[in-house]
Parts: C-alpha cells; sequence; structure tokens
C-alpha cells in the first residue's frame, strides 16, 4: 500500500510540473549554426529581429537543425556525412541525447519531428549501397531508435512534414557518395534525383523525377507553404550548365513547375541553390547561392522577380511578409518589397541554413 500511495504521489507531483514551451527559451523564431571567432561551432536561437536567444556550442560543423513543435528542444546535425546528432534543451543548454546509428549509416543533415512531436524523422545513406533511409526516433523514450523506412531514393538530403499532417516530402539528392571520405561522388552520369512523399506508415504516395537532361540537377533542400504547395532547390552538377533552372514547384497530384531567371542573372548562382524559403505571407519564393552571393526571388507560380546581391548568403528564412537571410560574415538581412536591407552583424560565420522555428 505504501508502495502504491508513493507512486500515486509521484505521479501527481509530476503532473503538476509546468510545460516548458520556446518561451522558456526566449521566443526563438529561427535556429541557426555558425563558426565562432576561436574556430568552434555552436548552434544558435534567433529572434526575427536577428537578435541571439540562446547558444549552445557544438562538437564539430553544423548543418542544420530540427525545432520541437511544442517543447523547446532542438536537434543538431553535422555537416553530411556526418556522425552526430544532438538532443538540445534550448532553455539551459544541456546537450539531453546523442543519437547513434546503426552500423555502416551515417546521418545527411536534416530532419523533422512529427506534428505531435512524439517522433523524429532524420534523413540517412546506408554508406554500402547509397541507398536512402528515413530513421524513427521515439522521444518520448529518450529518443529510443524503433525503425526505419526507406526513403525511395539514393542520397536523402532535406526531410520536412507536410503542414498538418504527417505526411513527408524527401528530396532524394541521386548522388552516391564514395565510403572513405562521403563527398566524393560516385554516379554523376546516372543520378536519379527525385521527391518522394511517403505516407504515415511509410509507404511511398506519390513521386516526381526530372527531366532526362536535368538528371544531374540534385533535389536538395524544401521549403513547404500552408497549402501544401512544396517548394525545392536544385544544385547541378553538370558544371557546363550553369543556366539550368534551379527551383522546382509542386503539389501532390500534378506536373512539377521548373523555374529560372533570365539566362545572365541565372548564371550568376552558379549553378547552385543553397537554400530556399517561402515568404512569410507565402506569395514568395526564394533561392539563396552563396558561391553566386545572390538571392533570386520568384513568386510562388514561378515566375522571376528579382535578383539581390549579397556576398555568401546562404541561410534564408520567412520573416514578416519578406524574408530573412545569413551569411558567411555573420550578416542578417531582411528582404522586404523596398529589397535588401542589413538587420545585425555578429562576429561569426552562419553556416548553410536558417531553420525557422513552429510559430
Amino acid at each position: 500500500m505504501a508502495t502504491r500511495r508513493r507512486f500515486l504521489t509521484s505521479l501527481l507531483a509530476a503532473s503538476a510540473l509546468p510545460t516548458l514551451s520556446w518561451a522558456d527559451a526566449g521566443n526563438p523564431r529561427y535556429l541557426a549554426a555558425a563558426r565562432e571567432p576561436d574556430g568552434g561551432y555552436a548552434l544558435f536561437g534567433l529572434g526575427e529581429d536577428g537578435q541571439d536567444r540562446f547558444r549552445v556550442p557544438l562538437p564539430a560543423r553544423g548543418h542544420a537543425a530540427a525545432g520541437h513543435p511544442h517543447r523547446p528542444l532542438a536537434v543538431a546535425f553535422a555537416r553530411r556525412p556526418g556522425t552526430y546528432a544532438l538532443v538540445i534543451d534550448c532553455v539551459d543548454g544541456h546537450v539531453l541525447h546523442r543519437l547513434y546509428l546503426p552500423e555502416g549509416r551515417r546521418f545527411n543533415g536534416h530532419g523533422a519531428f512529427s506534428a505531435g512531436g512524439e517522433v523524429l524523422y532524420t534523413s540517412e545513406i546506408d554508406a554500402a549501397t547509397g541507398a536512402g533511409v528515413i530513421g524513427l526516433w521515439d522521444t518520448g523514450r529518450a529518443f529510443r531508435r524503433t525503425g526505419e523506412w526507406a526513403s525511395f531514393g539514393i542520397g536523402p538530403h532535406e526531410i520536412a512534414r507536410l503542414p498538418g499532417s504527417d505526411l513527408l516530402v524527401v528530396a532524394n539528392g541521386g548522388i552516391r557518395t564514395a565510403l572513405d571520405d562521403g563527398r566524393s561522388k560516385l554516379n554523376l552520369d546516372s543520378m536519379v534525383p527525385n521527391l518522394s512523399y511517403l505516407g504515415a506508415g511509410g509507404g511511398l504516395l506519390d513521386q516526381i523525377t526530372l527531366p532526362p537532361d536535368l538528371h544531374q540537377n540534385s533535389i536538395r533542400h524544401l521549403a513547404l507553404r500552408r497549402d501544401g504547395l512544396v517548394a525545392f532547390a536544385m544544385q547541378s552538377e553538370d558544371p557546363a550548365a550553369l543556366s539550368v533552372p534551379l527551383l522546382g514547384l509542386h503539389r501532390r497530384g500534378e506536373s512539377a513547375i521548373l523555374a529560372a531567371a533570365p539566362e545572365v542573372l541565372q548564371m550568376r548562382m552558379k549553378g547552385y541553390a543553397g537554400s530556399i524559403a517561402f515568404s512569410g505571407d507565402g506569395a514568395r519564393v526564394a533561392l539563396t547561392s552563396p558561391p553566386g552571393g545572390v538571392v533570386s526571388v520568384f513568386d510562388a507560380a514561378g515566375t522571376f522577380q528579382q535578383t539581390l546581391s549579397r556576398a555568401d548568403v546562404s541561410g534564408i528564412g520567412p520573416a514578416g511578409q519578406g524574408f530573412v537571410t545569413t551569411d558567411g560574415m555573420g550578416g542578417l538581412c531582411s528582404i522586404a518589397q523596398d529589397g535588401l536591407v542589413p538587420l545585425t552583424a555578429a562576429p561569426r560565420a552562419w553556416d548553410n541554413h536558417l531553420v525557422t522555428l513552429p510559430v
């Protein structure tokens, strides 16, 4: 009886504890990794004003992160192909868990939470075959790995959850990399990148591939609008194809729209789109190109609007009715109707992505 009483007492006490939210971490709007002046790395939470909300050291270079939909937890991923993924308490900065992959697997830089936050999905590759894998991790059991799904392609990179559902969209880049360094590309002549939609049980619901003349356009990064419109950013592996489309727009059950800027402006992107985002009002979509030092802006139907210059610009996210960007010089800039405007600068080099947290 005493044991049962103690159990009930502890259960009631636990249920009375306050549930922490992102407000307890300073209400960050974005997550971004950076290299600091001493050569170390950290994950930052940023407000929409560009100011730091928190900083957590990382053991090596970071790539992207995934924010829990309700709790102030973030999972920071190593630059692909990476070996670390850290579950971070964004209130006090503690690393709560480190995710360990099965033998022969590598993280590929991105992840996403289920709608309720019970499951973390991670993009992975089988190092021996290059086959894509989506790892499943139970957040209620200390992020224990509970299974995996096929990504239905080679080299999955970014994965995202369709708004209002637990359906996933996967950017299968199509590139198989070498076992020894994970970055040497082995199959450029036979690449078949695709965009795949997975159901709640991991089954393939829909898939699109690119036209044969664009098979070397690796589908890499994703932006999702609230109504389910998917925008995807590509990187060309054909060094001679500098004016190919790098933006795709797709809705399940329909054909994809491939969009490019006028040729002379498209060539400034050097065949490389780094990140992608819809504007805060969903009316526009923008691509960054770090090697080109430009942001290309389109409307949501794929019609080109403008190109803006910013050296080493890479991360991009929604802000107000426009966008906010990060760059390798530590700058944050806003993009509204009047162009690109610097907001803040910090002594750090922002890495590839600016991840938007749930509002």
